[in-house]
């Protein structure tokens, strides 16, 4: 695994676009930092860019670099999460500017998965985490499902031993009014 994140980490340094396993589906994903790889990610997906992306961290502190207030709600919930959550901040700082919605949000997950943990301690920065689908296709639960569009135009696979992933994405909250939840996708 340390070769692969190796490799991986080459690749999201020179703003390239990789196909990884996340800890829910495959995704697709790049430096979350970098507005050029991003728009990659937007016409590789055919997806419009005022539809936001989800960002993976590895870690609190990570997530408090890039997102300029962390509710003590959100840091209950991910304390207490059984399951991948995302979850939507308010007034983010750092990231590519075509990763933000237009509200000015973004949302961001810190994985608990071990090669995205590692793959992020070692890039250093944060990663977009997309479905590995042209939008308007069905979310692919397995690598044998991704379609040879997306297979043709990331610039690298990650090498897994992960064919089935998890049997649905990552649940979405948004705080609202600093202690509100409100549920985007269970």
């Amino acid at each position: 695994m340390i070769a692969e994140i190796e490799t991986t980490n080459v690749f999201l340094e020179n703003h390239k676009i990789i196909l990884y396993p996340t800890d829910t589906v495959w995704g697709i994903g790049c430096d979350a930092t970098n507005e050029e790889a991003v728009a990659k990610i937007y016409q590789l997906k055919n997806r419009e860019e005022t539809k936001s992306l989800i960002i993976l961290v590895n870690s609190v502190e990570m997530l408090q670099e890039y997102v300029s207030y962390v509710p003590q709600k959100a840091l209950e919930i991910i304390k207490l999460a059984k399951k991948p959550t995302t979850i939507i901040y308010e007034n983010p700082k750092g990231l590519a500017k075509n990763t933000i919605a237009s509200d000015n949000t973004i949302a961001i997950r810190i994985v608990k998965d071990e090669f995205c943990e590692q793959l992020i301690q070692k890039f250093g920065k944060p990663i977009v985490s997309t479905s590995a689908n042209v939008s308007g296709e069905a979310t692919p639960k397995s690598f044998s499902e991704i379609s040879d569009a997306v297979l043709r135009n990331v610039d690298y696979i990650v090498n897994s031993q992960h064919d089935k992933m998890a049997d649905k994405s990552s649940t979405i909250l948004r705080i609202v009014n600093k202690d509100e939840i409100e549920v985007i996708r269970e």
